[in-house]
């Protein structure tokens, strides 16, 4: 997969975490950046350990997915951007309080990031290299989201919307591409 391939991959999946950010720094109102990097820390984190599990996912059922690999990979990422897409238009978001402990950001980290957990199935299925792509998807999220809690300090909610059609819309594409790639 080309590194331009796999950055696509990293923004698609951070814009689900991004939106959160948006959210949690509306909530915290003057977020200082040491609160801003522990939200990094908290999505980029999750969002660089789920592929992984995903990829050991995929990597076990791989001799029965072979023959299918390029229409699963097409079906995962479609449905996860499809989501993020819909989630995103029908404004389908909680209500975020300004808590950063264990308690409030380990659902949310989780819940932002299990899309991630489909693409690591994605990458096992295509045998493409794990680590560099989970460091890449996590480094990319931690940025976003340290962004996204500045900015929802600074213009509130006006972007969270837009992110999640972008992202969704990303993978979509991604899948697609995948997909006609194979059958080409």
């Amino acid at each position: 997969m080309p590194f331009f391939t796999i950055c696509a991959v990293a923004v698609g999946l951070s814009m689900d975490a991004l939106a959160a950010s948006v959210c949690k720094g509306l909530a915290l109102g003057r977020a200082k950046a040491g609160q801003a990097a522990l939200v990094g820390l908290w999505f980029g984190g999750f969002q660089a350990l789920m592929p992984a599990l995903g990829y050991a996912l995929g990597a076990k059922f791989q001799a029965f997915l072979a023959a299918y690999t390029p229409w699963t990979a097409f079906l995962l990422l479609f449905l996860i951007g499809a989501n993020m897409l819909r989630e995103a238009l029908l404004d389908a978001r909680e209500e975020e309080d300004a808590a950063l402990s264990c308690r409030a950001m380990l659902p949310l980290a989780l819940a932002t990031s299990m899309d991630a957990l489909a693409v690591g199935v994605t990458f096992a299925l295509l045998k493409e290299p794990l680590f560099p792509a989970a460091a890449l998807i996590g480094a990319c999220t931690f940025a976003l989201s340290f962004l996204g809690v500045r900015l929802g300090a600074l213009f509130g909610a006006r972007y969270e919307k837009p992110a999640g059609i972008l992202g969704g819309v990303i993978l979509m594409a991604l899948g697609f591409k995948i997909l006609l790639e194979s059958l080409a």
